[in-house]
């Protein structure tokens, strides 16, 4: 069976709607926001998440969370805006997010937010059990290259950053240019996570075999922008899977 085969039939099954945001009205009644230097505006044409404005400051990172939490297999679609035309750094989402549950890092990643007034990225990847899709990325020193790589949290005294890569990763996708509606679809079923991308001309379509890491099977909804960073957000909805 071909990859988009898999997808539509994912996309087929018995999705019921669990969470949904126009991004149009106000956006702390549905998200709570990592993030000293960060701005969330909500406008007529869906919610600009905007990251700190000062390169290589920790604190001008960003994530916005939804409240609500997510169990079992995951729909999750929304339209996306690329607004910066800087070609460096990356935006993320963080797929079902919980604290890994050492110490002060509890299962309710809400419990310890003010640890994350700063969002060092090593406090998410180190502290936190979720999947990452990184998306509009661009290497650190500047490219035209773009990419995207799905990675699984956390590291531990075993593991390293670079080994949480699920492959593969993907180079140029044509995609994410600044200004051009973007529509995405992201379903976790079981050890499988897709993502398709679909803009007027061009639909791409990622997956990736999770099995080799322990599943992630509840949590919360993130977005990430690295500093500098800038994008809007709208018809953003999550769908879980009906009973049996």
């Amino acid at each position: 069976m071909s990859n988009e085969e898999r997808f539509q039939e994912v996309l087929d099954l018995s999705w019921n709607e669990a969470f949904y945001d126009s991004c149009k009205g106000n956006w702390q009644d549905g998200w709570f926001l990592d993030g000293l230097r960060a701005t969330v505006d909500n406008t007529p044409e869906g919610m600009v998440l905007s990251a700190g404005p000062v390169e290589k400051d920790n604190a001008s990172h960003c994530v916005l969370w939804t409240q609500q939490s997510f169990e079992g297999d995951v729909k999750i679609e929304f339209d996306y805006w690329r607004i910066d035309t800087i070609q460096k750094y990356v935006n993320i989402i963080y797929i079902q997010a919980t604290g890994k549950g050492d110490g002060q890092y509890t299962k309710d990643i809400a419990e310890w937010s003010h640890l994350r007034e700063i969002p060092y990225m090593n406090t998410y990847y180190n502290n936190m059990k979720l999947l990452h899709v990184s998306f509009a990325a661009f290497g650190p020193k500047g490219s035209e290259e773009d990419y995207v790589r799905a990675r699984r949290y956390p590291t531990s005294p075993d593991v390293k950053f670079s080994e949480l890569a699920i492959l593969p990763d993907n180079f140029n996708t044509g995609l994410f240019e600044p200004g051009v509606k973007h529509r995405f679809t992201l379903i976790k079923r079981g050890d499988t996570l897709f993502m398709q991308v679909a803009t007027s001309e061009k639909t791409a379509l990622y997956f990736w075999d999770t099995s080799k890491f322990d599943p992630v099977t509840e949590g919360r909804i993130g977005l990430r922008h690295m500093w500098t960073r800038c994008s809007r957000y709208a018809d953003f909805k999550v769908s879980v899977l009906s009973p049996k």
